[in-house]
Parts: C-alpha cells; structure tokens; sequence
C-alpha cells in the first residue's frame, strides 16, 4: 500500500497504520496469504517492494533472495517497518520517484500498490528503470472489473471508497497500464480477493516482463 502525503492524508496516516492489518484479516485468511507465497516464490536476488506498508510480505520471501529493500512514503508504516525487522533497508518513498540507480534490482514487488499511486504510468516507468537486464517484476493488484456491472459500481463508489481506503483507486485499470507502459502480461493469473468487498475483488497475479 502506498499513501499520499498531503497534509489531509497525513493526519489519517497513523490511524489508517493501525487498522491496516485487521481491516485486511479477513482477506489474508481466505487466500491472499497464500497469494503472496505463491507469487513472491518467484523472487531473486536483490529485491525492491514498493509500498511494503505493514511487512505483509516479509516472511513471503524465499530464503534464497540476496537483500530486501523496502519503500513506503506513509511516515507511521516506514516506522513500522523499521521496528518489524533490521535486517532489511527501509526507505520513505513513493513509487513515482524512486531514489536508486538504473538497473539497481533484479526483482520489483507490488501488492496491493498501484491502485494508490498518483501517477501509475510514472510509477510503472521508474519501475522499468530500476530493473535490471532480464529482471521481473512480481504483481498482486486489485483491477477494474471485466464485468460491466461490477465495473459500474466501482465508478459509483470510487470516490467514497478512496477516502476511506486512503487513496485506493478500486476501479483503476491497471491491467491496461501495465500493457501501456511497456510490461507483457501474458503470465498474470486472474484471481479473486476473497471476504473483501467486491469492488476490490478482482485480482491479477504474476509475473509481468519489460519487453
């Protein structure tokens, strides 16, 4: 999860921090637990999670990987980051300007991310400059429904779910944005968020490519 630093957002920041993980439970329970596991199985080498958030993902990772550098923009989640685990690099940031070199990683994680970035296209860019020759970029995200009805209630409720979601784009195409950046897709698995609500139930899941 990334958040926005406004002064606004801000003030909501610790508190959303603090029902993050149960808001989720649910969720985690009935699949997306799992998810992660099976997704970021595929991870190697010197890794970079953008919005890691809670450290949902930490004990995901398979023990073979070289380092862990983490991302997170929202103050109170970097802090909890950093009180989580010592072994791993935290550093407040947002997706859309990334503060590495050019082909710093060998994998990008983001789950649960690019439905809150400001600029998802930007975001997707810096992450195409970061990856190294041959690097992969692993993805679980919530997308705009295929259904046109479901696709419908998600314009509907957008913007009173992006205020409680602190920033959460329910009905963003990220599928699109991922092809329009540049990323070949054809691995991603479509899944469903289980125990969620529905407008932030259809998932895509994987492994994406610069091509």
């Amino acid at each position: 999860m990334q958040f926005r630093n406004d002064r606004v957002v801000s003030l909501y920041g610790p508190v959303f921090t603090a029902i993050y993980d149960p808001l989720l439970a649910w969720g985690e329970r009935s699949g997306m637990h799992e998810l992660r596991r099976t997704v970021l199985a595929d991870a190697t080498g010197d890794i970079l999670e953008l919005g890691a958030g809670t450290g949902l993902n930490l004990d995901a990772y398979p023990p073979s990987i070289a380092s862990v550098t983490l991302t997170e923009p929202e103050p109170s989640m970097a802090k909890r980051l950093r009180n989580l685990d010592g072994r791993h690099v935290v550093v407040e940031s947002g997706a859309e300007d990334l503060p590495f070199d050019d082909a710093s990683f060998d994998t990008v994680v983001s789950t649960l991310v690019l439905c809150t970035v400001d600029d998802v296209h930007r975001a997707l860019k810096e992450v195409r400059r970061v990856l190294r020759p041959g690097g992969a970029f692993l993805v679980i995200e919530h997308v705009r429904a295929e259904r046109r009805r479901l696709a419908w209630i998600q314009d509907r409720l957008h913007r009173p779910w992006r205020a409680i979601g602190y920033g959460c784009n329910c009905n963003r195409d990220t599928l699109a944005a991922l092809r329009n950046s540049g990323f070949d897709v054809k691995d991603l698995r479509t899944n469903r968020w289980r125990r969620m609500p529905v407008i932030v139930g259809p998932l895509v899941a994987g492994r994406v490519r610069p091509t």
